[in-house]
């Protein structure tokens, strides 16, 4: 870049500040500094090091956006702190700039996180290729271009757990095996060569675990700085699920086969339907409280009243298209 072309701007930086060995909360610490057009923030984050604070702790190592280490929160956006140029981040939120670990409430020192509970995570789903592999072969194991495809970008995870901690049922079901996982099973999964595949599905099927528990909110897509867009990996996860049958939690697998039922038959969701479909008439009975609520605040219809979609048809046709799975 040439020297001309390089503008700068007054920024203030809050920087979340935690020493679990000696704090017993957080503060956030103002540091107004000059940037340029050609700094990201892990520039910023040493420079604080460096020349302010010797103090402040974070995790870095690549500096190319490849081993994940940097990976925090700027203004409650996932990001790596090697990639993101601080002059767009200012043309987003203004010239004051929140810098905070990825989890707060697992905060270490200052950036650093305990991320043990996202390591468990991912060795839970047997997160490698499990094969057995002829000592001497006469030939090579080939794999096709077409089966190779299956796998798309999943390879390109860097486990930086930036959709982990973005994901909102991370936050409150300590269970929920989490988005980074789930692409990491899809990949051994979509490989032709492992030989784990219904003992990993067994596992991210699991009530409160699994799959099932994803509430498609897309956080984990917006916070992935590779783009491997991981709700698409989970979606493909249910339908390996149905595929091969492989039924660990009846009531979500009803609930997924009735949401698609309720919009081939209306265009529409009727909620009270999909509560029948996914449990039972007994199962209903449970929920009539809540149902009663909803019926007087007109976000549920009785059955003879559903409306039907005027695009009926249309939506008919793409479900016939698109469905790949026999429920």
């Amino acid at each position: 870049m040439n020297n001309n072309s390089i503008t700068t701007k007054d920024v203030t930086f809050k920087v979340f500040r935690f020493n679990s060995e000696t704090d017993y909360l957080p503060m956030y610490k103002e540091y107004k500094m000059e940037v340029t057009s050609e700094e990201v923030v892990l520039d910023i984050m040493d420079r604080i090091k460096w020349d302010i604070d010797g103090s402040f702790s974070y995790r870095r190592s690549c500096r190319h956006g490849i081993c994940g280490a940097c990976a925090i929160q700027v203004n409650g956006k996932a990001t790596l702190a090697c990639k993101m140029n601080l002059h767009e981040l200012t043309n987003i939120f203004g010239n004051e700039l929140v810098i905070e670990p990825q989890s707060t409430k697992r905060a270490i020192k200052d950036m650093i996180i305990d991320k043990s509970d996202f390591w468990e995570k991912h060795a839970q789903v047997t997160p490698y290729l499990n094969s057995h592999i002829d000592e001497h072969p006469e030939m090579e194991c080939v794999v096709s271009i077409e089966e190779n495809d299956r796998i798309m970008e999943a390879d390109l995870c860097i486990q930086c757990g930036a959709c982990h901690y973005a994901c909102p049922v991370v936050e409150v079901n300590e269970h929920f095996i989490g988005p980074a996982a789930f692409v990491k099973a899809y990949r051994f999964e979509a490989d032709v060569r492992d030989e784990s595949h219904l003992e990993r599905l067994e596992v991210v099927s699991r009530p409160d675990q699994g799959v099932w528990d994803c509430v498609k909110c897309f956080e984990c897509a917006e916070a992935c700085p590779k783009d491997i867009n991981p709700i698409g990996k989970i979606t493909s996860l249910h339908q390996m699920i149905f595929k091969d049958k492989v039924y660990t939690h009846p009531v979500a697998e009803r609930h997924a086969v009735g949401f698609a039922h309720s919009i081939k038959k209306h265009g529409l969701l009727d909620e009270g339907e999909l509560v029948r479909y996914s449990e039972g008439n007994i199962g209903v009975l449970k929920h009539v409280p809540v149902a009663l609520k909803m019926f007087k605040k007109g976000k549920i219809v009785l059955p003879w009243n559903m409306p039907k979609s005027d695009n009926l048809d249309e939506l008919q046709k793409l479900i016939k298209s698109s469905s790949t799975t026999k429920y």
